[in-house]
């Protein structure tokens, strides 16, 4: 019998299906603060070379200062102190909390930046976790924020707002606590946004409000009964009344008509936890593009 007979057919030969990654052999994955670190600095070298940011963020916020400050350090009276109060002093620390705010406005931007560039993209279909994209974006811009605000710190005593070393880095930490919910509220904002004037818009009519409504220009004492309402409920309010807690400290009479430090730093803290677990969920979601 010949050997060509007594061989069998071939069979058709199949592909075997792909095994995914492990987890376990993404590089990513096994050193996922290596992506918090990187967009941390990608967000510094971008700073860097935008010098307009910084006077968009330290500017702006001066100027009301000095404007409003002068305008009004004649006539400002606190319904909740006894005694006289500076309008410089009082404001100073809703310059602090305006200029956390612009730049967390200007840095969530870049999201929308990096979207139409497309690094976005390749950042999303790399095997990082969502949590490392999140994070590296908000903790740079928090950073951002809070050397800004810092520098604008070291002109307290300017201002009438004695120096004490513990107290100011107690409103440290606080500081960065707004920065993280400011930022992350603005991520949530800008992943759904296509466009850069659609999302100077909606911080328009969204988070200005919360910042004219926190006690940054006038006190809530003096405000009438639906503003007092929604500043009560306004979690910058309770963020800015621990500013003012520890920049008076020793100064009993000055945070005598706040919310207390421990229902500030709950309400505080609440805020930062709430905004940044919307930041990942809705980071895990596709982003909307359009071509």
């Amino acid at each position: 019998m010949d050997a060509a007979q007594t061989t069998a057919p071939a069979r058709p030969i199949t592909e075997a299906p792909a095994r995914p990654v492990s987890a376990q052999a993404r590089p990513w994955h096994r050193r996922p603060w290596l992506v918090v670190g990187t967009l941390l600095r990608r967000e510094y070298v971008r700073f860097i070379r935008q010098k307009h940011r910084i006077f968009g963020a330290l500017g702006q916020p001066l100027i009301f200062l000095i404007i409003l400050g002068g305008g009004l350090s004649g006539s400002f009276r606190n319904p909740g102190l006894m005694g006289e109060q500076n309008y410089f002093e009082y404001f100073f620390p809703g310059v602090l909390l305006m200029i956390i705010m612009f730049t967390a406005i200007f840095s969530t931007i870049s999201i929308i930046e990096d979207r139409k560039e497309g690094f976005l993209q390749s950042v999303l279909v790399s095997p990082a976790p969502a949590w490392t994209i999140v994070l590296g974006k908000i903790l740079g811009g928090s950073a951002l924020a809070v050397t800004q605000a810092v520098v604008v710190l070291l002109m307290a005593p300017l201002f009438g707002i004695g120096f004490y070393a513990l107290s100011w880095l107690s409103a440290l930490v606080f500081m960065i606590l707004i920065a993280l919910a400011l930022t992350s509220l603005g991520h949530v904002i800008a992943w759904r946004m296509d466009s850069v004037q659609g999302y100077h818009a909606l911080m328009s009519v969204a988070l200005f409000p919360m910042l004219l409504l926190s006690g940054a220009f006038f006190p809530q004492a003096g405000a009438t009964g639906w503003m007092k309402a929604i500043m009560t409920v306004n979690p910058l309010t309770y963020g800015l009344a621990a500013l003012r807690h520890h920049l008076y400290l020793g100064e009993r009479a000055m945070a005598a008509d706040l919310p207390s430090l421990t229902v500030a730093a709950v309400v505080t803290s609440a805020f930062v936890v709430a905004m940044l677990s919307l930041a990942i969920y809705v980071t895990r979601k596709p982003a909307r593009v359009k071509s």
